[in-house]
């Protein structure tokens, strides 16, 4: 490419840090210049991206000079010390973290939801928490039709949002179960005042607990969705819970809209064709979403649509994504993606 942006990955050695990288080769955006950063125990690596040798630097504010959208995946702390300095220098920061998305001056997008907040941004825009970009895609076009006021949501998540080191761990405590060696004080494990087996095992906490009784995972799903979707006053509870599967977080969601007398087919309609999200639904032929046939997919998978027993408005339903691509890498690129559509990021 002779023209394009100056294009930064923070955190390019990582898992969503590589799925960034990928996804800006599968959906040519258009780059001229790629600098992969990373701490200073990953720089002076080698990294190939699309027959193109790179050498890893070391992510330093320097190293932002000249640069015009900053991908950063590389842990909160990361973000705080350097996403300012990103966009001090120019560059766009779109920021995977958790360290900006509940500011009030920064945007959180998903591009199919509130995609107009984009024109808010003052250099940083937060990417959402995984969970919630799969939930909050599935919901909005409901929300724009019949109204949404309440939602009820538990979480099925994988390891691969712990990252690398949750991977190994189920791995290497599946293949002790194997073995018929279970005992989980022989395998490795995260450093933690406590920490529990995750193979053949399901986990009711993801995060740390607040005086509340939630989980700031949980938290974090009730409180991004309620910015991103505009309902401040939306009723939502959220449990969330790390299951034995390496990558595709499911949803059970409750939901109960404003319109009376809406119907379960009415539901299907409207979420077959809409954007990013694929129905799967015909419990006859036992079609529904899965994280197993989700994974490495790209939309956001809808089954199980349902009317509850009780209520006239209520609708249960089940959400499905690869929580590596929507939920990280993918909704970055698109975030990216539309603020040149925009008119935001300028044409070089």
């Amino acid at each position: 490419m002779s023209q394009g942006y100056t294009v930064a990955v923070v955190g390019a050695t990582g898992a969503v840090g590589q799925k960034i990288i990928e996804k800006l080769i599968e959906r040519s955006f258009p780059y001229s210049n790629l600098k992969l950063l990373a701490s200073k125990n990953s720089a002076g690596k080698n990294l190939e991206v699309n027959g193109i040798t790179y050498i890893v630097e070391e992510a330093t504010p320097d190293a932002f000079e000249g640069v015009d959208v900053a991908f950063f995946s590389a842990g909160g702390s990361v973000s705080k010390a350097l996403a300012k300095e990103a966009s001090s220098r120019g560059a766009i920061v779109i920021d995977n973290t958790s360290a900006f998305r509940m500011d009030k001056d920064t945007p959180l997008v998903v591009p199919e939801v509130n995609k107009q907040a984009l024109h808010e941004q003052t250099g940083i825009i937060a990417n959402p928490n995984c969970s919630t970009i799969q939930m909050v895609c599935a919901l909005e076009p409901i929300r724009q039709h019949y109204g949404l006021n309440k939602v009820i949501v538990s979480t099925y998540q994988a390891v691969s949002g712990a990252g690398a080191s949750a991977i190994n761990e189920l791995t290497v405590q599946s293949e002790a179960i194997k073995e018929n060696n279970p005992n989980p004080e022989i395998l490795p494990v995260k450093s933690a005042e406590k920490h529990y087996p995750i193979a053949g095992n399901v986990i009711p906490q993801i995060d740390v607990f607040d005086e509340s009784g939630y989980t700031l995972e949980e938290l974090k799903m009730m409180n991004e969705t309620k910015k991103i979707m505009s309902i401040p006053e939306l009723s939502i509870a959220a449990t969330c819970v790390r299951v034995p599967v390496i990558t595709g977080h499911s949803e059970s969601v409750y939901i109960e809209i404003d319109q009376e007398n809406v119907t379960v087919d009415e539901l299907k309609q409207l979420l077959s064709s809409a954007k990013g999200i694929t129905l799967q639904d015909s419990p006859e032929q036992q079609q529904y979403p899965m994280p197993y046939f989700a994974a490495n997919k790209d939309d956001v998978f809808v089954g199980r649509i349902r009317k509850d027993p009780s209520n006239n408005n209520g609708f249960h339903m089940w959400i499905v994504s690869d929580n590596l691509l929507k939920g990280a890498a993918l909704n970055s690129i698109q975030i990216a993606e539309a603020l040149i559509e925009e008119g935001i990021l300028k044409e070089v």
